[in-house]
């Protein structure tokens, strides 16, 4: 079954709120803003590390160049209603690659996502660094890898690793030297900027019902 990343384009942006349990309600009130920007799925993450920081994955139907979609009111609206002061970078995307390394069933408590936003020295070895090192990543406590490429920059990538838990995050990619090494190799450079956080909700979107359905916890869709 085709998964719901492929042709999309997919926009990522993590900010700092005072409140982060409003950013969900307030996308659910914004339906019809979605569905005309051309919104098929909402993800909201929340950090592990930071109290009042969140990340937003939205994947859209493609339908407008890059940046009209990112001049589109919606955003500004959205980050002043959320308290945000400056508006954050976002990055805007398509699907590169999604790595199930550990497909067990789902688990009933969310797992980790990392999240990284950084420039490599070449897509291909980047991809192939991350078959070839699978198994070590699987002992890890890594379960899915997601790489998407930047549409402004193909050099330019978001990796998405799904860990088991918060430990292994921290171990991952904080104390470990192994991962500094295989972030080296990867063609990244150690230590890039990185989001730790937990799945909130997702929003799935019927765009020809106008319809939104919201789930706490789903992680066959993720």
């Amino acid at each position: 079954m085709t998964h719901w990343l492929h042709h999309s384009l997919v926009l990522a942006s993590d900010y700092r709120v005072a409140n982060p349990e409003r950013v969900a309600p307030l996308l659910e009130r914004r339906r019809d803003a979605l569905v005309d920007l051309g919104a098929h799925h909402v993800l909201v993450y929340a950090s592990t590390t930071d109290p009042e920081r969140v990340l937003v994955m939205i994947a859209l139907h493609a339908r407008e160049p890059v940046l009209e979609v990112l001049r589109s009111r919606i955003f500004f609206d959205w980050f002043d209603a959320v308290g945000v002061e400056d508006f954050p970078a976002v990055f805007a995307g398509e699907l590169v690659e999604r790595l199930e390394l550990s497909p067990e069933a789902a688990i009933a408590v969310p797992e980790v996502m990392v999240s990284v936003v950084t420039p490599v020295e070449d897509l291909a070895t980047l991809r192939n660094h991350i078959r070839e090192t699978s198994d070590g990543m699987r002992a890890g406590g890594v379960r899915k890898v997601t790489t998407f490429s930047a549409f402004d920059n193909p050099l330019e990538v978001m990796m998405l690793l799904q860990i088991d838990d918060e430990e292994h995050a921290q171990h991952w990619l904080s104390d470990s030297k192994l991962a500094a090494d295989w972030l080296t190799r990867a063609g990244i450079g150690a230590y890039p900027p990185v989001f730790v956080g937990r799945f909130l909700s997702m929003l799935r979107i019927d765009e020809t019902e106008g319809s939104i359905h919201t789930d706490d916890v789903d992680t066959d869709d993720r």
